[in-house]
């Protein structure tokens, strides 16, 4: 999800609630304490140099009961983060502290956002010899008819 399609859900709604992928949801007295740009300039295993850009949400809760994030709050501060960081309108990752500090896409059922697992790839397999996927093929397809007639003696 971007920027530009966040605030267009926030926009229709009254309130905000983060769905899991395990189905629970972000406690509602959640805060978004961060909306940042990450660049991560890497080099992947077949030696490509590349440049990924995102927007980076991070969402927290702690003892505070009493504070809600509204739809227009949240909207005025990813639009404050566009201003002031010069954000274009990037996808979206957001970080929720589970055992660990977790990272996940975002979506939107029309309800609820849901933060979606990542995935690692492999972006060379065509250079590191990672063979594409196989082919799935019927084994009746493969075999060969004038042989494997009961008469054929193949069985």
């Amino acid at each position: 999800m971007k920027l530009s399609e966040i605030k267009q859900h926030l926009s229709t709604l009254e309130t905000i609630a983060f769905e899991l992928p395990n189905g629970t949801l972000v406690p509602s007295h959640f805060h978004v304490t961060e909306i940042g740009k990450i660049d991560k300039n890497f080099i992947d295993c077949g030696g490509t140099i590349r440049n990924e850009q995102v927007a980076n949400f991070q969402l927290w809760e702690e003892n505070d009961y009493d504070h809600r994030l509204h739809p227009e709050k949240l909207v005025h501060i990813i639009e404050l983060s566009e201003k002031v960081l010069g954000l274009p309108d990037l996808d979206i990752e957001v970080e929720y502290q589970g055992e660990t500090i977790g990272k996940y896409n975002l979506d939107f059922d029309g309800k609820h956002f849901l933060l979606t697992n990542k995935q690692t790839d492999c972006l060379a397999k065509d250079k590191c010899g990672i063979p594409a996927e196989k082919p799935k093929v019927k084994l009746a397809e493969l075999q060969n008819a004038s042989c494997c007639t009961p008469e054929s003696g193949c069985c």
